[in-house]
């Protein structure tokens, strides 16, 4: 998954063209996919269990049922037809937090069955495939970022141009800055939410959304230039200001929940922050936190209905390895 998304909205097909920098976050899903042994002989069956959920169902693929679209349309797409699945999901963090949850999980499910079909894909190929997923065969509202999260891993500068095509560069982060951030990011968890609808209501709440996206895609690559150069100062102001460039596109996009962390955050001495994502309401809010952040963290435990998550940097995307 991915937090301190700087760019995030420019990667939509509303913004033609844009720039994200994102950091790499884990752990995120993990999905086991083999034959059903139970079931030799129902070719092109798939048992789902959806650990999350506690869900456990069997369906034929050209039968779907609807019970967890996205997770069966990448089933329906990319499932080897040769023999019958059982299929096991679940992922580290709460659905709807606006860290590429639903990404995470599409591209480790493509990424299996490719396996069980004796194939790879390699990780632009993969992030495309899980985007299609979700845009194409859903109709869902969908950037490009958390795909290339997923597949990628590490810190990386994604260019935009034009929508759904990316190009990724991964950037070298010199140590100190890598080790300061690991640990000093806190994200807070503020609820589940829609990222599909939150799009869906900037798109329709504002006429002409191109002169607010150019902040937004200048937060990217000044906080792309920040990294690089280890300047931490400099990465957390390009952080607050991507944030304030996504409020401009609507002002429920940074919700009050979020600016109640916000607000704390800063009188602990936090100096950068990031609304992670589409925002909104719920989703999760990512701070960089001061240089002893125990005090903080424990600040924002305490705020209620909010969770402190337990994440850090993964320098790897999608990783397949043979259990059987």
């Amino acid at each position: 998954m991915r937090i301190f998304d700087a760019g995030g909205w420019s990667d939509t097909w509303f913004a033609g063209h844009g720039a994200v920098c994102q950091w790499s976050v884990g752990p995120g899903a993990t999905v086991r996919a083999g034959e059903d042994t139970a079931q030799r002989q129902k070719i092109s069956q798939v048992r789902l269990q959806v650990l999350d959920f506690d869900d456990d169902y069997s369906f034929a693929l050209d039968a779907p049922p609807g019970r967890h679209p996205l997770l069966e349309a990448a089933v329906r797409r990319w499932a080897p037809r040769a023999v019958p699945l059982h299929v096991t999901l679940s992922c580290s963090v709460p659905p709807g937090s606006s860290l590429g949850t639903s990404a995470s999980v599409a591209v480790a499910l493509i990424a299996a069955l490719q396996a069980v079909a004796g194939k790879a894909m390699a990780p632009a190929e993969l992030a495309r495939a899980a985007h299609a997923v979700e845009t194409v065969d859903l109709g869902r509202q969908s950037g490009v970022q958390d795909q290339v999260a997923a597949a990628f891993g590490g810190a990386n500068l994604i260019a935009v141009d034009p929508y759904p095509d990316f190009d990724v560069t991964r950037l070298e982060v010199p140590r100190d800055l890598a080790e300061a951030l690991a640990a000093r990011a806190i994200t807070i968890y503020l609820g589940s939410h829609d990222s599909s609808a939150v799009h869906r209501q900037v798109i329709e709440g504002t006429a002409d959304l191109e002169p607010l996206l150019v902040p937004v895609r200048e937060a990217a690559t000044r906080a792309a230039a920040a990294l690089t150069a280890g300047d931490l100062a400099a990465y957390a102001e390009a952080l607050r200001d991507s944030t304030e460039a996504q409020a401009a596109l609507h002002p429920d996009l940074v919700g009050a929940t979020a600016r109640q962390v916000i607000e704390l955050a800063s009188r602990f001495g936090a100096p950068g922050w990031k609304v992670n994502g589409a925002g909104g309401g719920g989703g999760t809010v990512s701070i960089i936190g001061p240089e002893d952040p125990r005090e903080l963290r424990l600040a924002l435990a305490g705020i209620p209905g909010v969770v402190v998550l337990d994440l850090a940097p993964a320098a790897t995307g999608a990783i397949v390895s043979d259990q059987s």
